[in-house]
């Protein structure tokens, strides 16, 4: 993947979801085999350079929920500033938009959050908006 410059997009989530929804209590019993084989792939990308980004599949869990899989990246060895990247410029470039999202720069269309907390180093606090903006419009403010 890394040799074609094919990203790897996890959906982390996703599968957690369905083990779930299958029966595994997770944090109670042994990780299925399929959360450990997605944890051994995840860990081979990270060391392998391959460039990841952030999806979860969201549909397979509930919607608005997307922070789940940020959180799982970071369980699963990830540094949260870099989930942060896969979730904006790293996305945005793999999908084409570089030149005009996932970044906060001048002629880019900018969607922005605000947060408590710095999310760089617990990705936990991205649950944590306190200011939305899209277009230019602001929907949340507190």
């Amino acid at each position: 993947m890394k040799e074609k410059r094919i990203a790897f997009c996890p959906t982390l989530a996703a599968g957690d979801a369905v083990r779930q929804y299958k029966g595994w209590r997770k944090g109670i019993d042994a990780e299925p085999w399929q959360i450990v084989a997605k944890r051994k792939s995840f860990a081979a990308a990270l060391k392998s350079g391959v460039t990841i980004c952030m999806g979860g599949d969201v549909g397979v869990f509930t919607h608005g929920d997307n922070a789940r899989e940020m959180e799982m990246m970071v369980d699963y060895g990830m540094k949260p500033i870099d989930v942060l990247k896969s979730a904006t410029s790293i996305n945005a470039d793999v999908f084409g938009y570089g030149d005009q999202i996932g970044r906060i720069k001048k002629d880019l269309l900018a969607d922005i959050i605000a947060v408590t907390g710095d999310p760089s180093t617990d990705i936990k606090n991205i649950r944590k908006i306190i200011f939305v903006m899209k277009d230019g419009k602001i929907y949340k403010q507190l």
